[in-house]
């Protein structure tokens, strides 16, 4: 749209915004096969198709195109090589009674992937514009969904800054794109629970920094120390999952401790749900499987079970943690989750099938 202004001889641009009714589909000519679910590594299969939309700061956002997976190409100044603006997301799609696919509160995540845009000053864009993509993109890879317990179609949207300039400043120039893989359980072969290496001379995140934000940066700086901790025999780093605690008060009452969201720990959607979950338990709104008639609150008491909450591993049950060369052994439970993080896994896992109905937490992609 131009906007003329006072001087006959000047306009105004301004760009397009991101409109999901443009959408175009280029389907792949040949589909991939299948793998069996149980040869699934995390991250390792590509699918068929990828989403894709481009932002320029004279046309804004560019008509999204659904096409087949490819590599991608961007100039070698680009802001995304040098400078780091680049965020991402993590969501889940699972097979829901009918077989449809379902998202497990879609909305969060866009919501944390404005703020994380934001924090990086890429250019904005319509959230729900961009959640309607992704529903009709999953809708087109659907096959992809494993049928199988624990299995599901990992969503990764993307948004990096392609500026083509060395300049150190914002990237007015930008690329989303969204990918899929299909996933099995994260932590394989582990039913005594994870071991975690305690890390104090590497710093992930720091107040005022950019930790409570889904940022490509942060990842990086924990690769080192988690290279160490697999060295010394441990399968990750504490910090890179949303830690919970399950502390017994009496017979009927338990504490469930996480550390508090400070701006350098990321909030994440699935531990704001297992916390959403606890109090909804407590007040009778729910009951999570096999925790009938258990309370939550907080207190200082014996320590029951220590657990990992997240996208991709969803619930993981942890049975040590390292620290300057000592071992933290926590409980071990039978099949590794303990009581309260099985409950929490399981009915966690039940909504975002679609078997059961809380606060519409699972969206169908209609």
């Amino acid at each position: 749209m131009a906007i003329q202004n006072g001087d006959a001889n000047t306009t105004t641009h301004t760009p397009a915004e991101l409109d999901a009714s443009k959408l175009i589909v280029n389907l792949a000519k040949e589909l991939k096969p299948l793998p069996a679910p149980e040869t699934l590594v995390f991250g390792e299969t590509k699918t068929d198709h990828m989403l894709v939309i481009n932002y320029d700061p004279i046309h804004g956002w560019s008509a999204p195109e659904v096409k087949p997976y490819a590599p991608l190409s961007f100039d070698p100044m680009a802001s995304c090589f040098h400078y780091c603006p680049n965020v991402f997301e993590g969501m889940k799609a699972y097979l829901g009674p009918n077989g449809e696919a379902r998202l497990f509160r879609p909305k969060k995540n866009m919501e944390r992937l404005a703020r994380s845009v934001a924090r990086v000053a890429l250019p904005p864009f319509n959230t729900d514009e961009l959640l309607t993509l992704i529903e009709h993109f999953v809708k087109i890879e659907s096959r992809w969904v494993p049928t199988l317990p624990d299995y599901s179609l990992y969503i990764r949207p993307t948004v990096i800054g392609t500026r083509p300039a060395l300049g150190v400043a914002a990237s007015d120039s930008a690329c989303i794109y969204v990918i899929v893989t299909p996933a099995g359980p994260y932590f394989r072969g582990v039913p005594k629970g994870v071991s975690l290496l305690a890390v104090g001379e590497s710093v992930r995140a720091w107040p005022g920094g950019t930790g409570g934000h889904k940022l490509g940066l942060n990842y990086a700086p924990g690769f080192l120390p988690q290279r160490l901790a697999a060295k010394q025999g441990y399968d990750q780093i504490l910090g890179a999952m949303n830690f919970f605690v399950a502390v017994k008060v009496d017979d009927d009452t338990v504490d469930l401790i996480t550390p508090p969201l400070d701006g350098t720990i990321l909030p994440g959607v699935t531990r704001e749900s297992t916390i959403a979950l606890a109090q909804a338990h407590t007040a009778g709104e729910i009951t999570i499987a096999g925790l009938a008639g258990l309370k939550f609150n907080v207190h200082e008491r014996r320590v029951l079970e220590a657990f990992a909450v997240g996208t991709a591993v969803l619930v993981a049950a942890i049975g040590r943690i390292g620290w300057k060369g000592k071992d933290l052994v926590l409980p071990v439970h039978e099949g590794g989750l303990g009581p309260i993080a099985k409950g929490i896994k399981a009915t966690i896992f039940d909504i975002q099938t679609g078997r059961k109905e809380f606060r519409d937490w699972s969206v169908p992609c209609l």
